[in-house]
């Protein structure tokens, strides 16, 4: 453990930041497995919707800096490359 006050603080500050990063993870994580199990039902309607919020969801995730910008547009090209297929 720390003894410097500030080193305790960073410590602190990290965790709260690490479980922050965390939660917008697996959000994302959440939001493409709906779009990939659209995709799989051949439900094209349901998979256009659930990539719309992909895709909102990718693009907060990067403004809060927990994504490159190249990343997220890998992953919203693949998953509309996904929908477009059906």
């Amino acid at each position: 453990m720390a003894n410097i006050k500030s080193a305790k603080k960073r410590i602190l500050v990290n965790r709260t930041k690490a479980e922050r990063n965390k939660a917008i993870k697996s959000g994302v994580k959440t939001a493409i497995k709906k779009v990939e199990a659209a995709v799989t039902a051949k439900d094209k309607d349901a998979a256009i919707a659930a990539l719309l919020n992909a895709t909102s969801v990718i693009d907060k995730a990067t403004t809060k800096g927990v994504y490159h910008k190249n990343n997220a547009a890998r992953k919203v090209s693949r998953l509309a490359k996904l929908v477009n297929n059906i």
